[in-house]
């Protein structure tokens, strides 16, 4: 019987950072040795004033240092010592804790970006990606920032109450009960604080994601709101969204501010108590003035960590509804696995075939009913149809970006879903209308299938693609920046780069979705040449709106509210007379445009 998963926070992160328990160990030993250290200095102010006001009789005398010049450089030296191995081993902690930050920090963010690219198709619909990109970066750093300091501090207040504890026991039992007693009062404060700020900063963290899912996607949008003047509108809706954010952070700010005040004021009964009655012990001589100067000290050291408690648990409380997030995301399992059947390249022949296919999005009708198709190897197949028919869900379901909700998809007689993930999308080049162009150079997008492919390969797929000629011509040639998505370049240099990339990959099967649809008549000829060269010798998949680029294919598919009403060759298809030969009319021209184009 497995374990059961913690659900606290704390627990949930101790659990994740297994592989760091070395490193949290050390850095906490570090941690609890130079509190020891850093509260040292009170009790050797207090040996000192004993040994002035005891001499002979002083705890070192008794110790077997009668001289008072010995005792004095014995503390001298004990200062030295004390003061250099705290100075050690804060720097042995701030180096241990920084780093186990930075190291989980790091992990965290590449696990949670893995599994995020991990992640079917349907779970972005549901999120945007600047709430996406609040966890994987704000998240993560709020953890970093607690990891820093925070664990330290909790772990140095910890270590000061038990130490000054046992010290006021040895040294005046009548008096540490005194100087304690605030303590449950404070440990059941820090638990009721903790219990309402967790909501609070839960809160803060959801504003957040959704402030940055706003700014993203307004910074992306740009063009469109310059172009429709909604730039007031759209900066009222940030006001409105960061308004809440801040909302947000005041509330739970009001009550983390109130804790340290009112941390003070209990603390302040256990230093007056041990200031009042330790006085007047060390005045009627129960009590000696070193050990009563120490206990004095000691109270001192003990409250600062104490109020300032209230700003740890503030950090922690951030960096626990943090983790929260963080965890939840890399909990959730991908719904679209790999098969472990192993896909050779070079056994792929390329025969696709969808059986009995039905599909629907997570909310609404099917997309695809009962659709048989059949793209046999090495041949050309076009999936024409009107807008909706279900046209661009063929191609996601190809790459398994999303799976069937009824019949299969099968490669070579193998359905998709037994494959190995990897190997399928391998044998499959992806040539959209939706061209995205990563921040680079152009050669390191034509090459993006193919990184370690040479410069002579990659000029030599960019002149197939015809994209050779624009590309020299560019100020840096091959070596240009093409901007994010590749907006330092029109639409059709962008579709010939993509194509170029599909032609350095040299897949078995080559998939075209749309990708002439966005192009001048003199771009689509120059692409279509490309294409055409691309899909000699393998499995070609077209989907396409202008009829013109399919009519040579080896057979068409009509798609209508996702199910196949026709099928045959280009001039098969005219002859029939059905909704084929009504759009082939349409586009050319035979008759108006108001007819069965739909």
């Amino acid at each position: 019987m497995s374990a059961p998963v913690p659900r606290s926070p704390l627990a949930r992160l101790l659990r994740y950072a297994r592989p760091h328990r070395a490193a949290v160990r050390k850095s906490a030993i570090w941690s609890v040795l130079n509190k020891i250290f850093d509260l040292a200095p009170p009790a050797l102010i207090g040996m000192a004033v004993d040994v002035v006001v005891e001499r002979e009789d002083s705890l070192l005398a008794r110790l077997g240092f009668p001289d008072i010049v010995t005792q004095l450089w014995i503390l001298t030296v004990l200062t030295f010592v004390i003061w250099g191995l705290e100075s050690l081993f804060e720097y042995w902690l701030k180096v241990g804790w920084r780093n186990l930050a930075q190291s989980l920090q790091h992990d965290l963010r590449i696990d949670a970006y893995a599994r995020v690219q991990d992640m079917q198709l349907a779970f972005f619909e549901d999120k945007s990606s600047g709430g996406l990109m609040s966890i994987l970066n704000d998240d993560v750093n709020q953890l970093e920032r607690f990891l820093d300091s925070g664990a330290n501090e909790l772990l140095q207040v910890v270590t000061t109450v038990l130490v000054i504890g046992a010290a006021f026991f040895w040294l005046a039992p009548e008096v540490a009960w005194m100087a304690m007693l605030p303590m449950p009062f404070i440990l059941w404060g820090s638990v009721l604080f903790q219990k309402r700020l967790a909501p609070r900063y839960a809160q803060v963290r959801e504003e957040v994601g959704l402030l940055n899912a706003d700014l993203a996607g307004n910074l992306g949008g740009m063009a469109t709101i310059k172009s429709f003047t909604a730039e007031d509108r759209e900066r009222e809706r940030v006001r409105a969204r960061s308004d809440a954010y801040r909302v947000a952070n005041e509330s739970a700010i009001r009550l983390s501010s109130a804790f340290s005040p009112l941390i003070r004021m209990v603390i302040l009964v256990g230093f007056t108590a041990t200031l009042g009655f330790g006085g007047w012990m060390a005045a009627t001589d129960r009590l000696a003035v070193g050990a009563y100067s120490v206990m004095v000290f000691l109270t001192q050291r003990l409250l600062w960590p104490l109020t300032s408690l209230g700003a740890t648990f503030d950090l922690y409380q951030r960096a626990m509804a943090s983790t929260t997030r963080i965890l939840d995301l890399l909990d959730v399992r991908p719904a679209i696995l790999g098969g472990e059947r192993a896909l050779a390249r070079d056994e792929v022949r390329g025969s696709l075939r969808f059986e009995d296919l039905s599909f629907h999005y997570s909310s609404g009708s099917d997309v695809l009913s009962h659709v048989d198709l059949e793209v046999p190897a090495g041949h050309t197949v076009a999936i024409i149809g009107p807008t909706g028919s279900g046209k661009s869900t063929v191609v996601k379901l190809c790459l398994r970006l999303y799976d069937p909700t009824g019949g299969a998809v099968t490669l070579d007689g193998c359905d998709l879903r037994q494959l190995v993930l990897g190997d399928l999308r391998r044998a499959i080049g992806l040539v959209s209308q939706d061209v995205f162009l990563f921040h680079g150079s152009v050669r390191e997008n034509i090459a993006y299938g193919r990184p370690d492919a040479s410069e002579a390969e990659v000029a030599q797929a960019a002149a197939i693609a015809e994209a050779d000629e624009f590309v020299r011509a560019l100020p840096q040639g091959y070596d240009t920046l093409v901007g994010e998505r590749g907006q330092k370049l029109s639409g059709g240099q962008r579709q010939r780069i993509s194509i170029a990339r599909a032609v350095l990959k040299d897949p078995p099967i080559l998939v075209l979705d749309e990708a002439t649809s966005a192009v001048d008549n003199e771009t689509e000829a120059a692409i279509q040449r490309s294409l055409e060269r691309l899909s000699v010798g393998r499995t070609t998949l077209m989907i396409a709106h202008r009829l013109s680029t399919i009519r040579n294919a080896d057979r068409i598919y009509v798609l209508e509210s996702g199910s196949v009403c026709e099928q045959g060759t280009h001039e098969e298809l005219v002859a029939a007379g059905g909704l084929y030969a009504g759009l082939w009319r349409v586009q050319t021209g035979e008759r108006a445009a108001t007819g069965s184009a739909g």
